[in-house]
């Protein structure tokens, strides 16, 4: 039988409810209800305003036929690839910043690593778009600085690329070839700040004991990360792998500073949500844009039950 509920707990619980529930209501009203908006407008040929024309499943059927969508989602797999390798710097970083001896480097190391975050995002991709800038880009100047262009030039004659020549500037942004080498360049090192803070509070909860335990055994630095630390961190190694499926499938602002919102030359860069706002704000075509949403809402929905289904952590 439950033990009754003192009238002082149960205060503290309207308490509670008197904050929650408020929460809920914001939650509500600025997330749910755009969301369910979208839901709505996607059965409609709307061009904004008032004017809507009610189409059923029409604007479904023409993401079936769509082929710069599918072929988008073709382009964004491809990069969800290239943010997995980029994921290895992050985790080597963490687990170097943990190995210092000094709590006052270690501490020195990750207010180095937060300070970049206070420069806005938009600043940082127009200073990678500059990078790419096939005339007065830095890129293009520390190739031919380390020879490196010669090599590439050759490599081209070799395996019949056609995008480097002796003479001309790369074109990162202007050649379709390199649009997808050009995204997977952008960010180098690749080391984000907050996976190196989320690695970094994983590998600080492992117990001084275990790290005895392996120098008692004789025990090297490699086994060490392979056997210790990088199982003991796959719960933020799979936290870190969600983000990226998703913020990858949803991410558009990269692509449409970098190339513009056609996605480059011949599309080579269009992803999913940037064919989305290409339909929203420049054909027009809200109710469209609206049902390209909910198609990318399903896929994210299904990659994230897989990841939480099979990426399984032992504890």
């Amino acid at each position: 039988m439950p033990l009754p509920i003192s009238p002082q707990k149960a205060l503290r619980e309207w308490k509670l409810y008197l904050f929650v529930v408020p929460a809920l209501l914001l939650i509500a009203t600025f997330s749910y209800f755009p969301a369910a908006s979208a839901v709505y407008h996607s059965f409609f040929d709307w061009q904004g305003g008032d004017n809507k024309q009610f189409v059923g499943l029409d604007n479904f059927r023409r993401v079936l036929d769509d082929a710069v969508l599918w072929d988008s989602f073709k382009t964004v797999s491809v990069l969800i690839v290239f943010n997995l390798f980029k994921m290895i710097p992050s985790i080597a970083m963490a687990v170097l910043i943990h190995r210092l001896i000094s709590d006052r480097a270690q501490y020195l190391y990750r207010v180095l690593l937060v300070v970049p975050m206070i420069v806005p995002g938009l600043v940082t991709l127009f200073i990678w778009k500059f990078f790419f800038d096939p005339n007065l880009g830095v890129l293009n100047n520390i190739l031919d600085f380390t020879g490196l262009k010669s090599l590439l030039v050759h490599l081209d004659g070799v395996f019949g690329w056609n995008v480097f020549f002796e003479n001309a500037p790369v074109g990162w942004l202007s050649q379709p070839e390199l649009i997808l080498p050009s995204l997977f360049i952008w960010g180098f090192p690749w080391i984000g700040a907050v996976g190196v803070l989320i690695y970094l509070a994983g590998l600080q909860s492992i117990g001084q004991e275990v790290y005895e335990a392996a120098e008692l055994d004789g025990i090297g630095p490699f086994k060490k990360f392979l056997y210790i630390e990088l199982p003991l961190i796959l719960t933020q190694v799979r936290l870190s792998l969600v983000l990226l499926i998703i913020g990858t499938l949803q991410g558009y602002g990269l692509q449409l500073l970098l190339l513009g919102e056609a996605g480059g030359p011949g599309g080579r860069g269009m992803v999913p949500g940037l064919w989305m706002y290409n339909r929203a704000f420049i054909a027009g075509e809200f109710g469209y844009a609206c049902a390209v949403g909910m198609i990318l809402f399903v896929f994210i929905l299904c990659l994230t039950y897989v990841n939480n289904k099979y990426v399984r952590v032992e504890k």
